[in-house]
């Protein structure tokens, strides 16, 4: 004898369509979580966001025609830029600057050398 549900030809509960639902209402694309979707379980080891260490955004703090100027970053750090050709800045204007090695014999007053490879405004 059968069961009244395989007797009208419906499926049993195991083969039933609409156990797969999500709570949505949509079918899942998976049955298991993708990968990386668990929590992470620290910190982690390195910063995660890569920054180029040739690369500073700041204010100007010592303006001028060059070829010395100062920049103070967001993080406080000052740094005194060495030069040439590069134009005239204002005290207190924003801009992002490359920079290179220190040049030799060189004093530009306070901060970390550094030599100036470019210099863009930031509006």
């Amino acid at each position: 004898m059968s069961s009244p549900a395989s007797a009208g030809g419906s499926p049993g509960p195991a083969s039933d369509p609409t156990t797969a639902v999500s709570p949505s209402g949509r079918t899942p694309l998976s049955a298991s979580d993708p990968p990386g979707a668990r929590p992470p379980t620290g910190p982690p080891q390195r910063p995660s966001d890569q920054r180029r260490p040739d690369i500073l955004a700041g204010r100007i703090s010592r303006g001028g025609e060059g070829p010395c100027y100062g920049l103070v970053t967001d993080d406080g750090r000052e740094y005194a830029l060495y030069g040439t050709g590069l134009g005239t800045w204002l005290t207190g204007t924003w801009v992002r600057v490359t920079v290179g090695p220190a040049p030799a014999d060189v004093n530009c007053g306070p901060g970390i050398l550094v030599g100036l490879v470019a210099i863009n405004r930031v509006d």
